[in-house]
């Protein structure tokens, strides 16, 4: 457990968190939502240690570990994928040199009945039995497994990570991150760099992960399907919901509207009070009621409302001017990068109007067409066209990064606006909540968020009928995802978003187009209709693959195929019931826990009812003792159940 006490810090004189308390119990799934700035990234570096809160405590049960992965790092490898991914397994690796020493030594002692002898070969036997548990004869497998769920290839596993792109570069330290297994497991925003596909498999990875888990991350599918409590950051409080992303949003808007009821009840009340108070404050037969209400007042406490911030951008793209009925159009389309053919013979129309989403694994094209069909690459095959007077506007992937961090904000809309927008130039960046004091800000100050607003408040400067948006919604937060969403839904061009974000696609576009093997599958239909559909997909190349593998089985040695059916049921049933009671035990233990973690909270609070009450001791110590038997009988179990399975 980590049991976080009256934290409080500051950053520049603004108060991130004042005398905040919570738990994170063993099993946790937890969601950490605010505003941008509201503190989350901050919290999870205290709950790491690589940041100190200015008071309060945080403490963690001895022996557990916590690992964390940053929005943004630099990695520094100079190996291969495989190889900066095997240094995961440090800690087994450091147990097999002991246990190359500790067999060394008891090979040269000859003192075989003597005590020293007995406990070196128990102290072989529990490392053997440790690095089995941790998964050391199947290292490589494991380290494969989550790089190829992460998105690389059996041929990327062989290359230096340095050629990598950041993005696949932090794949790596989150592939890492997942094989050291940590006890707290703490990611910010890790949906960041991966795809749809990516992703998918990280939700089903997350969810039966042994540990805690704790989130940030603007993706509210991912948090929805993952997390089961939600604590919220704001003004300095945290608020704690036992309930995913979505219900959480619901009981938030209730708690609201609850304070701000309480608080015109009071004010009714306080009104009525002082109404008696000044009507009577002069008669003497009154003095008594007069001064009782008086004291009444002063002993009545304040009700707070939480505070709010109600700033959002809002902004609408300007109308899109007349094209013809032809937006794009492609035949034959091919890109190369050397030996690299990202796709070949492509050919696709796009008409007027059309809502297009590019989706697929990384690397497999869709950035690419998107500078294709802005001009920005020339050098392709086959043949593409823009339609009649298409005017295009461009959201680059790394649009924020591109802008000139010497210039102010000011300066940046001032250099790009032309005719009668300029004299708007403070209201569109006051829309994009650029304050006065904002606008004369240098954009290398700028937080990636920031950032993300003034590109788009660039693109809104030129009005176009055709909209290329590679990513824009990797630095904005929910409320800003919501407006932006809402200013495309009201937009009349032609739409094109690359995006792994399902939410933000969700109702956005009516056709995909999938990139995957080198070739543009189109769909028609909505982004989870698409991920539907190739879920039915995998299962028939599955149920193919299936047959085809029984069907060669059919050709194998009669010796195989006259399997003792006797024997092969007696296997079964010792199988199922090894697991029956590795299950049984996994259940008791997860009660256990959670009753544990409920007296440890009202250890934490420092109940005055518990104080001196030996009974709720004794059987706190009664419940531990019964969890590291179970633990112990758990992992008996499961090596019986390995061993009969090899």
């Amino acid at each position: 457990m980590i049991a976080v006490n009256n934290l409080s810090v500051r950053f520049t004189g603004t108060e991130l968190f004042d005398d905040v308390t919570f738990n994170i119990n063993d099993r946790d799934r937890i969601g950490l939502v605010g505003k941008n700035g509201a503190g989350k990234s901050t919290l999870l570096k205290i709950l790491c240690r690589q940041q100190e809160p200015e008071t309060g405590t945080m403490v963690i049960t001895s022996g557990q570990t916590v690992g964390y992965l940053p929005q943004e790092m630099v990695p520094d490898s100079k190996g291969s994928v495989i190889e900066e991914t095997m240094t995961a397994f440090e800690q087994i690796d450091a147990m097999e040199r002991q246990q190359e020493t500790v067999a060394a030594e008891v090979a040269e002692r000859e003192d075989y009945d003597s005590p020293e002898y007995e406990r070196l070969l128990n102290k072989l036997h529990e490392l053997s039995e440790q690095i089995a548990m941790l998964g050391g004869n199947n290292r490589r497998e494991m380290a494969e497994k989550v790089l190829l769920g992460l998105g690389f290839r059996h041929s990327d596993f062989d290359r230096l990570v340095a050629e990598f792109s950041g993005g696949w570069q932090m794949r790596v330290e989150l592939a890492k991150l997942l094989l050291k297994s940590p006890d707290f497991l703490l990611l910010d925003e890790p949906t960041n760099h991966l795809d749809i596909e990516s992703i998918q498999w990280l939700e089903n990875y997350l969810s039966t992960y042994m540990g805690a888990v704790v989130l940030v991350s603007h993706d509210r599918t991912f948090l929805d399907n993952i997390t089961k409590r939600t604590i919220e950051i704001t003004a300095g409080k945290i608020y704690d919901y036992k309930v995913p992303y979505s219900e959480y949003v619901v009981q938030m808007q209730e708690r609201r509207a609850s304070q701000m009821a309480s608080l015109t009840n009071q004010q009714r009340q306080v009104a009525q009070i002082e109404a008696f108070i000044e009507r009577f404050r002069y008669k003497a037969t009154k003095s008594k009621q007069v001064q009782s209400r008086i004291k009444m007042l002063e002993r009545m406490e304040g009700i707070e409302v939480d505070e709010v911030s109600t700033e959002n951008i809002h902004f609408r793209f300007p109308p899109a001017p007349h094209s013809g009925k032809i937006a794009l159009e492609a035949a034959h389309l091919g890109k190369a990068y050397g030996d690299n053919q990202v796709f070949d013979n492509v050919d696709f129309l796009v008409t007027s109007g059309s809502r297009i989403a590019f989706v697929g694994r990384n690397g497999e094209g869709k950035s690419t067409l998107a500078k294709i069909i802005v001009g920005e690459i020339t050098d392709y095959t086959g043949v593409f066209k823009l339609g009649h007077q298409v005017q295009i506007g461009y959201y680059a992937q790394n649009q924020a990064a591109m802008l000139d961090g010497e210039k102010t904000v000011f300066q940046t809309i001032d250099d790009a606006a032309v005719g009668d927008v300029r004299p708007k130039i403070r209201n569109i960046l006051g829309s994009f909540l650029f304050d006065n004091d904002d606008i004369e800000k240098k954009v290398k100050v700028l937080s990636g968020g920031e950032k993300a607003r003034l590109a788009l408040a660039k693109l809104l400067l030129t009005p176009s009928n055709l909209l290329i948006l590679d990513e824009p919604t990797n630095h904005l937060d929910m409320d800003s995802k919501d407006v932006l969403k809402n200013a495309l839904l009201q937009y009349t061009g032609t739409l094109v978003v690359v995006s792994h974000d399902r939410d933000f696609l969700q109702g956005l576009t009516d056709v995909l187009f999938e990139f995957r093997d080198g070739a543009i599958h189109e769909f028609k239909g909505d982004v989870f209709e698409f991920l539907e559909y190739r879920k039915m997909e995998h299962l028939k190349d599955l149920e193919t693959a299936r047959k085809a593998e029984n069907a060669e089985r059919k050709m194998e040695t009669v010796s195989q195929n006259k399997l003792n059916y006797q024997q092969s049921k007696e296997r079964e049933r010792e199988l199922r019931k090894l697991r029956g009671n590795v299950e049984r035990l996994e259940k008791e233990i997860s009660e256990l826990e959670e009753q544990i973690a409920d007296k440890e909270e009202l250890l934490a609070q420092g109940s005055a009812e518990i104080a001196g009450d030996a009974n709720f001791y004794a059987e706190y110590q009664k419940l531990k003792d019964s969890l590291e038997e179970r633990m112990s009988a758990w992992e008996e179990a499961t090596i019986a159940l390995e061993d009969f399975k090899n």
